[in-house]
């Protein structure tokens, strides 16, 4: 199925929670919203669930207008946070009652019931009530209760919410599977950026009822069009600059505190005396010898180092005062808080936004 939003907005009184949404979800595309608490994502899929009733604007549904379609008529299924399974049925009850409520035959129930209990491996509790489930298993029992329906659209509302972080990621590579195996589409939403880049095969950053970028996960992480979502997809260091020079192949020459960086990544507008800020994630940073000749060098005393195992953050503090945030991968401790050193980054990962 495929889903489009055009210039969607949806009022509670005089308080907007979406603003002007246009986005296409193709057939069988995994996508994600993702965003911070109160961003319009989750009133977003449950208009597009037909659970909320836009405000104006347009939702289509494989090229038919949803209009006031009530939820059970739009071929869309909905897994809910708290996986809202009936306490009183039983596995097996509670799988079977989307199926009976469409008036589907009890043998062609009874098959298709069996199909997806066996699919998700639940089929070992089907006579057993929610409260003797474990989380991850209540979280299986819901999605074959959308599955066994055999919907056009999946709409997912941060679904793993509940669950532990070692659950969490198996039911991420449980819930793609699914979704790839069965061609579904689905939409997921989420404050997880782990959970986004992951699982999504596109995903669109919301803020404020707005969405701000939509993109592959790693198109939105390396290339971000705003500082917005160059810190809410990952860590980074945000610093304020000057274009005062374009090179012939494109590359921007900004001036900075932390001193002259090169960047080659530039979001579209971007020309010569513009005011930018430009993102640098902390793993591209590099820590090189004093003797080293290498592009976008910065000098900087370090101020803390937090050990982590696999990777340790370290803060340090450039001469203009500013502090930069560096992962040292695989650390062996020759770090010492309150030494000077070197940090370079390829202008590559240099990001230069208006």
């Amino acid at each position: 199925m495929q889903i489009s939003v055009r210039n969607l907005f949806k009022s509670y009184g005089k308080t907007p929670a979406l603003r002007g949404i246009d986005l296409t979800v193709e057939d069988g595309e995994l996508f994600f919203l993702l965003g911070p608490s109160g961003c319009g994502k989750t009133t977003l899929l449950r208009t597009i669930g037909g659970f909320e009733m836009p405000t104006s604007g347009e939702i289509l549904l494989d090229g038919k207008p949803a209009g006031k379609t009530p939820p059970a008529e739009r071929d869309t299924a909905m897994v809910f946070q708290g996986y809202a399974l009936w306490p009183h049925y039983t596995v097996r009850q509670n799988v079977e009652f989307g199926l009976e409520m469409k008036k589907i035959p009890a043998e062609e129930r009874r098959r298709r019931v069996d199909e997806v209990l066996k699919e998700l491996q639940i089929a070992e509790y089907a006579d057993r009530k929610p409260n003797q489930l474990s989380g991850g298993q209540q979280q299986r029992v819901a999605l074959a209760r959308t599955l066994v329906v055999h919907p056009g659209c999946l709409l997912l509302d941060e679904p793993l919410a509940n669950l532990d972080a070692k659950l969490r990621r198996d039911m991420r590579l449980e819930i793609r599977r699914l979704c790839k195996e069965n061609h579904l589409t689905a939409i997921y939403v989420t404050h997880d950026r782990a959970e986004a880049l992951s699982m999504a095969d596109r995903l669109a950053i919301f803020r404020d009822g707005q969405i701000e970028q939509v993109g592959a996960p790693k198109e939105v992480y390396r290339r971000p069009r705003t500082p917005f979502v160059a810190n809410f997809i990952g860590e980074t260091n945000l610093v304020k600059g000057t274009v005062t020079a374009v090179e012939a192949n494109g590359t921007a020459v900004i001036t900075t505190p932390l001193g002259v960086l090169r960047s080659s990544a530039l979001s579209e507008g971007i020309a010569l005396n513009a005011n930018v800020t430009i993102s640098m994630r902390p793993e591209a940073f590099r820590i090189i010898g004093n003797g080293c000749d290498a592009e976008n060098t910065v000098t900087a005393t370090v101020k803390n180092i937090d050990y982590l195992g696999e990777v340790a953050e370290h803060l340090a503090e450039a001469a203009d005062g500013s502090t930069l945030k560096f992962f040292e991968l695989n650390p062996l401790g020759n770090i010492q808080q309150g030494e000077s050193i070197r940090l370079a980054i390829s202008p590559d990962d240099v990001v230069c936004m208006i």
